[in-house]
């Protein structure tokens, strides 16, 4: 099997293991355990990761690896995974119930009972003590969303052009934040949008979305037709490669156009004018846009419209997307709850509306062009 001196304990069991099935047949039920020397961090670290980061996105594996490690490797790393029983498992997770919100608990019992069953599968474990798990009880968490008049105010605010179509994608199209920064002007299409790949931490990643029904076309409302309009206007670069809302790189990247960072985005352009309206910062962020739009919705139109506008429906291939069809119900439910903004946004509009010029002279003024 090998020099004693090169090979741990554990491997030259597995190798024994490779033998014994050989000559036995494949058919044979011969197991060796894994001994003590393979802890659980060392099966993470290893052998799940590498087999399973290779599978997500960019956004994904940063969060995904993150929770991970601090909310399961921290507790189980230097334990060998032969060791821990589902008492142990379920006492972790029901610990993290009492500190933590449902969304952190939920991600660590996903992740520790697809990690048990990898060492299962790859015969660390003979059995898999995550598989009786149960999810425990947690917090209520309210999911906060954003009022018809604080969006009215926030969008009144903001003079820039570019700001105002960004921030207007991400607050009445449902784009997730990844794909807003992403988009380029292929991406538009006049009365709707199409995701041809998403950014994270300032890179571009084309032909990646999230699920294939990512790829769905999203209708743009018609009041937030003439706002994209008015930034294609004077945008120094509409090719159809090119980014709808660029900047220049830093560092290594330097004189390079690249995505915008979400959050540096949000925490110098929109926060500040949030800050000045008295609207919280931490609603005004694009998850809880996206949440705002939905929960709107369910007046507007039905649930079903609701769900396709969001992209959590039915699958689409990224081939059929120019040919497919918005349903008229649809585009009635998005167009309803933008006019009702709109609506509050003209209650609540003091008499100088801040407008923003284009290159014809006239004077924009939110989702309507009026002549000067």
């Amino acid at each position: 099997m090998g020099s004693k001196s090169e090979l741990c304990k554990w491997e030259a069991a597995k190798k024994l293991e490779e033998i014994i099935l050989r000559e036995n047949g494949s058919g044979s039920t011969a197991f060796l355990k894994a001994d003590d020397s393979v802890t659980f961090g060392w099966f993470v670290r290893e052998r799940y990761l590498p087999m399973r980061s290779g599978s997500w996105r960019p956004a994904t594996k940063a969060k995904t690896e993150f929770e991970i490690k601090k909310y399961v490797v921290e507790k189980f790393a230097n334990v060998p995974i032969s060791k821990i029983g589902t008492f142990e498992i379920q006492m972790q997770l029901n610990n993290l119930a009492a500190k933590f919100s449902e969304s952190i608990v939920k991600h660590a019992y996903v992740n520790v009972r697809s990690i048990m069953r990898s060492a299962q599968k790859l015969k660390f474990i003979l059995d898999n003590p995550a598989e009786d798990v149960k999810m425990p009880e947690t917090k209520a968490v309210k999911r906060r969303t954003m009022t018809a008049q604080q969006i009215a105010s926030l969008i009144d605010a903001i003079e820039d052009p570019h700001d105002l179509c960004l921030m207007s994608i991400g607050l009445f199209c449902a784009t997730r934040t990844s794909e807003t920064f992403g988009l380029q002007w292929k991406s538009y299409l006049g009365d709707r949008l199409v995701v041809h790949g998403t950014a994270y931490e300032g890179q571009l990643y084309e032909g990646k979305t999230k699920t294939e029904a990512s790829a769905q076309a999203i209708p743009i409302p018609e009041d937030i037709q003439p706002i994209i309009e008015a930034w294609r206007e004077v945008c120094s670069d509409t090719s159809p490669d090119a980014l709808m809302f660029p900047t220049s790189g830093r560092g290594p990247r330097e004189n390079e156009t690249v995505p915008r960072h979400a959050k540096n985005f949000l925490r110098w352009k929109i926060h500040p004018l949030a800050k000045r309206l008295r609207i919280p910062t931490d609603l005004v962020t694009f998850q809880v846009m996206r949440r705002t739009l939905g929960t709107d919705l369910q007046q507007h139109g039905t649930m079903k419209d609701a769900q396709q506008i969001l992209r959590h429906a039915s699958i689409r291939t990224t081939s059929n997307v120019y040919m497919q069809p918005i349903p008229a119900s649809v585009v009635s439910a998005i167009n309803s709850r933008t006019k009702a903004i709109f609506q509050t946004r003209n209650q609540v509009a003091s008499s100088t509306t801040p407008t923003t010029t284009v290159p014809n002279g006239s004077k924009f003024e939110g989702g309507v062009n009026a002549s000067a």
